[in-house]
């Protein structure tokens, strides 16, 4: 076999990968509309669901890379967690074609809900790590085998909107089902060329299968037995702080002792506690020397503050949409653009600039002024804040109801892609080299855990999105109109990225311990 071709198998991956963020993304270009326009549900509200679906999408990969480590294996996860996606799916049709029946349409949607969360657990964090199963270790091609498989992220990303957005955002309530089942039969073809193909390609370079389920020998299954033993008693620890801390988050300390849980959220409490509870359960592990926990204090500082720009940065799926929908003129022409459209407005600008930041990271790594990982993220803030201050002068003075210019969106959009560019890949890329080996999947989760939170916030912040006649305000900020709600994110973010950039000198230090 030629050394400079990939093996096929790749190419299958990129397929399978298209499929399900197609299947993710145009559900989400679309959800936020169908909750408010056909589920007649408030603004508030559908923000909250929106934020709690979200924060569950990357909460139960945690649970789902155990599964596949521990009993299924990576090839039935994948095949497993598309199928739940595409029943999911179909179950979100299933809502939008029963509209006139209130509660079954309400209790279908939820049930599409359960099931992808449920699928993208089995089958997000399984995928990216069948790529690198189909090379031999130090094979060079590496790198560039995972700038395909992410362009194939990109291109169902970029995809989704446009099509899913072109059949159900067509300004009829009805028609939200067809976007639905679009995304429905994008996941079935997916995961059915996955499970046609899967045997033939999915092999490492000497033939052998990857990602088949774990084999058990009787040695490994003693050893697992001792190991279980010794982990038990932080298990259960790690359970029961993590109760306890829900049942706290959900009180209602305003409330008399009958109401102590009156409108209580479980499932983001359930995700902020868990995103505190992980991160402390692993750097209190006694095989962890002080280097190590300085390293893993680094991972988890930028973590903290990688919350606030994904909080403001997810506005995309949520607030940002409600602008594109209401309060921006889509006319080209004749045409009026699909309020989703603009979701792929961010793909196509990955796509574009990603070489174009790799090579300025490049140009000053040669010449010895290219930043520091924090202050690249600091940086990535400060590009969010700005994005936000842009738009929130193209909306100043404007009326409800009065549109503006597309271009103040898509500068939007095209600023935050480049502080996208800052902070993304180099967390990523930060959480590889600093975590310790044995917690490298576990830090990985909990990078994700931040990711996590942040959507279930994005949710949160998006209820302030301002509506006529209705009295809104923000930890005493009041939210009186659109520029008020911007200027909410320029605040956040700018802080945010204030703060990480004088510690990044600090960070740098911990990092080369």
């Amino acid at each position: 076999m030629s050394t400079s071709r990939h093996p096929k198998g790749l190419y299958l991956i990129f397929a399978t990968s298209t499929a399900e963020r197609f299947s993710y993304y145009g559900m989400r270009a679309i959800f936020i509309l169908f909750l408010t326009q056909a589920l007649l549900f408030d603004k508030e509200h559908a923000a909250s669901i929106y934020g709690s679906y979200t924060g569950l999408v990357y909460l139960t990969p945690l649970i789902g890379g155990y599964i596949a480590d521990k009993y299924w294996g990576i090839r039935r996860s994948v095949f497993w967690g598309a199928m739940m996606m595409a029943v999911g799916q179909f179950l979100m049709f299933a809502s939008a074609s029963m509209l006139e029946a209130r509660e079954l349409s309400h209790w279908l949607m939820y049930g599409g809900l359960t099931f992808l969360i449920l699928g993208n657990g089995c089958f997000k964090p399984t995928v990216s790590s069948l790529v690198g199963q189909l090379y031999e270790p130090g094979d060079k091609r590496l790198d560039a085998a995972y700038t395909i498989f992410y362009m194939g992220v990109n291109v169902g990303s970029t995809l989704a909107p446009l099509v899913c957005g072109l059949v159900g955002n067509t300004g009829h309530p009805e028609d939200f089902k067809w976007g639905f089942l679009a995304a429905c039969i994008g996941m079935i073809l997916g995961a059915t060329a996955f499970q046609i193909f899967k045997n033939k390609y999915i092999c490492d370079p000497d033939g052998n299968p990857v990602g088949v389920a774990p084999q058990r020998s009787a040695s490994t299954a003693q050893q697992s037995e001792t190991s279980s033993q010794k982990s038990t008693s932080r298990t259960l620890l790690m359970l029961g702080s993590t109760l306890l801390l829900t049942l706290l988050f959900s009180i209602n300390w305003n409330a008399d002792s009958a109401h102590l849980f009156a409108d209580a959220d479980w499932i983001g409490s359930l995700i902020y506690a868990t995103t505190v509870v992980m991160p402390v359960i692993i750097i209190t592990d006694h095989s962890l020397n002080r280097h190590e926990k300085l390293r893993i204090g680094v991972i988890y500082i930028i973590a903290f503050f990688v919350i606030f720009f994904w909080a403001a940065y997810e506005q995309a799926g949520a607030s940002l949409t409600f602008f594109a929908d209401e309060q921006t003129d889509r006319h080209i022409g004749g045409w009026e653009m699909p309020a989703a459209y603009f979701q792929s407005f961010n793909p196509i600008m990955i796509v574009t600039l990603a070489p174009i930041f790799a090579a300025v990271w490049s140009f000053l790594g040669k010449r010895g002024i290219e930043p520091s990982s924090p202050r690249k993220q600091a940086i990535g803030l400060g590009l969010l804040a700005l994005g936000y201050l842009f738009i929130a002068f193209g909306v100043k003075d404007i009326e409800p109801g009065v549109k503006v210019s597309m271009v103040w969106l898509t500068g939007l959009y095209l600023i935050h892609t480049m502080g996208e560019l800052c902070l993304a890949p180099i967390g990523l890329s930060l959480v590889y080299k600093l975590s310790p080996a044995r917690f490298s999947s576990l830090l990985m989760g909990v990078w994700y855990l931040s990711t996590s939170a942040a959507n279930k916030f994005a949710g949160l912040l998006s209820g302030y999105y301002p509506e006529h006649g209705v009295s809104k305000s923000f930890m005493g900020y009041p939210i009186e109109n659109l520029f008020d709600f911007f200027m909410l994110f320029v605040f956040m973010s700018g802080a945010a990225a204030v703060i990480l950039f004088l510690l990044s000198g600090k960070l740098k230090k911990m990092m080369e311990v």
